[in-house]
Formats: structure tokens, sequence, C-alpha cells
């Protein structure tokens, strides 16, 4: 394979309303069949009017910015200072949630377009019908890497060409079986793209000419536009590093705290209390840590111990593996019947709650009575399907 990246000069400033088809037409009339036109989004944006005015003046300047930011918020993801960095409403994860200022008069702030990849279907269309050329086209724009300094281009829209090449099922030429290899296309000419581009020299659009883009019955049918770069656009429920470290530890610190109720008030006799339901064994190593971790902090004396029912009588403190698996409670003994050491109790119980919630268990309490007069707690423990749990903390000691 051998390609070209060709610059399109002579674009000259965009305005709301122009076509752009004909903008890029007039200054690329060497187009052909086969070429990928990757245009910058604020070009798009220009064209479809996607510009909001600023006040002069402080403080109104900042307030309207503010507003805009917040609108184009789906999520906030991290903020640092001044700094967001924001899950947009197309799912795209960008820095001021793609709100831009450059390359634009102090006066305006350009948007993303609407639906990038509809632009793309549109300027591809306006290009087949009126000049009867035969493209792909990639909306393109700027975003950073979470594990790296520097910027790249990426796709926020395409069109006539498949977004992902798709290795999985293929052999390496060592006979090693590709099971993840899937390959943003897209977004490798995005960035090529970029490279003749560049940031300041006022060339919004670029061809890449020799990649090999139809897709299969496309080459017959130019009207097939693709699924756009939806495939590419990660579920935030997907996403490893949906959040910014201190937004993931506040995140947890509230639900840590909103944690549902943990069971029935009032006491319970112990030898009503049953099998716990049956949703599978628990992760015993993971309760295991819990215990160990808030047994660190606890009130002395306080005792996180596994526990079977009458029903299911078996190993208690030596066997602590196999007891929390195939049984699922955990006896919990404060210190006392004190009062203060019932408030403690109740502190470290919930304590002990979250840290068997961020590894994915959850638990309910049965209160009873104990001979000696002590309120005791039999929590039981079953597998949270909703959570994923923290590999981190496992593999702590």
């Amino acid at each position: 394979m051998r390609l070209e990246i060709l610059p399109v000069t002579g674009i000259g400033e965009v305005r709301p309303g122009d076509d752009l088809a004909d903008v890029i037409a007039d200054a690329a009339p060497w187009l052909r069949d086969g070429d990928v036109l990757v245009v910058t989004s604020k070009i798009v944006s220009k064209a479809e009017g996607r510009l909001v005015a600023l006040p002069a003046d402080e403080p109104e300047r900042s307030r309207v910015r503010a507003e805009l930011l917040d609108a184009e918020t789906a999520e906030v993801v991290a903020e640092r200072g001044p700094t967001r960095i924001a899950r947009t409403r197309h799912g795209f994860v960008m820095a001021a949630a793609g709100i831009d200022n450059s390359n634009v008069a102090s006066t305006h702030l350009v948007l993303l377009p609407v639906d990038p990849d509809e632009s793309a279907r549109r300027l591809r269309r306006a290009l087949r019908v009126r000049r009867g050329w035969d493209v792909a086209v990639i909306v393109s724009d700027t975003m950073g890497r979470p594990w790296r300094n520097g910027l790249t281009d990426v796709a926020l829209g395409a069109a006539g060409i498949d977004p992902v090449r798709d290795y999985r099922g293929l052999t390496d030429p060592y006979g090693n079986e590709l099971r993840l290899t899937q390959v943003a296309v897209v977004d490798e000419l995005a960035g090529a793209g970029d490279l003749v581009k560049g940031k300041s020299e006022q060339v919004p659009v670029a061809v890449v000419r020799g990649y090999p883009w139809r897709r299969g019955e496309a080459a017959e049918q130019p009207g097939d536009d693709g699924p756009g770069v939806r495939p590419l656009v990660r579920e935030p429920g997907q996403d490893m590093f949906r959040l910014g470290t201190a937004e993931a530890h506040r995140a947890g610190l509230i639900a840590a705290a909103i944690l549902p109720p943990a069971g029935p008030d009032g006491p319970t006799d112990a030898g009503s209390v049953g099998p716990p339901p049956a949703d599978g064994p628990v992760d015993a190593e993971a309760v295991r840590q819990a215990v160990r971790l808030v047994s660190e902090i606890a009130a002395p004396g306080t005792r996180f111990t596994p526990w079977s029912p009458p029903a299911a009588a078996g190993p208690t403190a030596a066997g602590a593996a196999t007891a929390v698996t195939s049984t699922g409670y955990l006896h919990c003994q404060p210190p006392s019947a004190g009062a203060a050491d019932l408030v403690r109790f109740g502190t470290d119980l919930h304590r002990l709650r979250a840290a068997l919630a961020a590894d994915g268990i959850a638990s309910t309490a049965v209160v009873t009575d104990a001979p000696d007069g002590r309120v005791d707690v039999l929590l039981g423990l079953t597998p949270d399907g909703g959570s994923t749990g923290h590999p981190a903390h496992r593999a702590g000691g």
C-alpha cells in the first residue's frame, strides 16, 4: 500500500451558511474517486452555524462560557481548576466538551457539529451528486489521550468507510489467533491528515490517497455510507477509566455513604436464619481482605467471623474460606453492649459493608440477641452483579 497525504489549500474563511461541498470542490478540483477527505470539524461547525457570540466584557464573558460548557456536557469526567474533561452528548470525551476558541474570532466560540456523522454523510452525498466523486469523508477534531502527553486528531464523524478494521479471528505470522485487535482506521486517517493540515497554517482539509476504504459492495453502491464513528464510542458502562482519579474517589465515597439499608430493624432469633439467597458463592479471598482491612481500624474487641445457619452447620473461624463461600454469613460482634461500643460498632459494620461492596459483594444484616446480652449482627453476603469490584484492592495485602 502506498499512501499520499495532500493538503487542500485556498479554502479561506468559512462562514455560517457556506456550502462546504462547493467550497472544498472549488479548492480541490483534482479530487478523484477513492480519495479520503479529512475535514476539520471546525469548518463544519462554522458552515452549520455552530458559533456562539461572546460578550466583550467580564464577568458576562465568563458566565456565557460556563453556561455553554454546562450545556454541552453530558457528564463531567475530570475537573482540575479551570480545565474540564467532559463526555459530550455524542459520547466523546474531550477537553471543554469540544468547545473551541482557536481559529475563530475572539468574539465567538465554536461548538461541535450536532451530528458529525450526518455532516459527513451530507458532504459525501453532495460531492457525489454535484461532481460525481465517490470519496470517503472523515470529520476530524483534536483530542488528548489519558495515558500520554500530546494531542492527535481523531474522527468525530465518517461516511463511506468502515471505522474499524477487525482482525479478530485471524492469525498472525506466528500462528497466534488475534482475539482483541480492532484498528480504529478512521482515527489513524484523521491523524495522518493532520500532518499536512497543522494547527496554525489555515489548512482545514486534507486528502489521503491510496487507502482501500471501499466497503465491499459499497464499490457498486456509492450511497452506502456505513455506520459512522458510533462503533468507536465506548459506552460508559464498558469504560474502565470513566472518571478521573479524584472524581472516581469522590464517587466511591458517595456510594459508600448511601449503601442500601442493611436489613430489617429489631432483633431476630439466630435459629430462624436460613441460607442467604442462592446467587452463587462469594469471593472468599475478597471477604478475607475486607475483614482484614476493617479489623485494623475497628474498635478493639470487635469480631467478624464466618457463621453457618443451624441447618448448614460447618466450620467457623478456622475455615474462613469454606465457611464464607458455602454459607455466605459473617458473625459480627461488638466489644460490649455499652452504648459507646454499639455506636462505634455501627460505624465499623458500615465500613465492612462498604469494603465488601467495593469488591462486588452485597450484604444484608440480621440483628440477633446474644446470650450475654449483646446485640450481634449476622451479615448475609451475596455477589453483587452490578459491581465490578476493585482488582487493586484484592491484590493488596
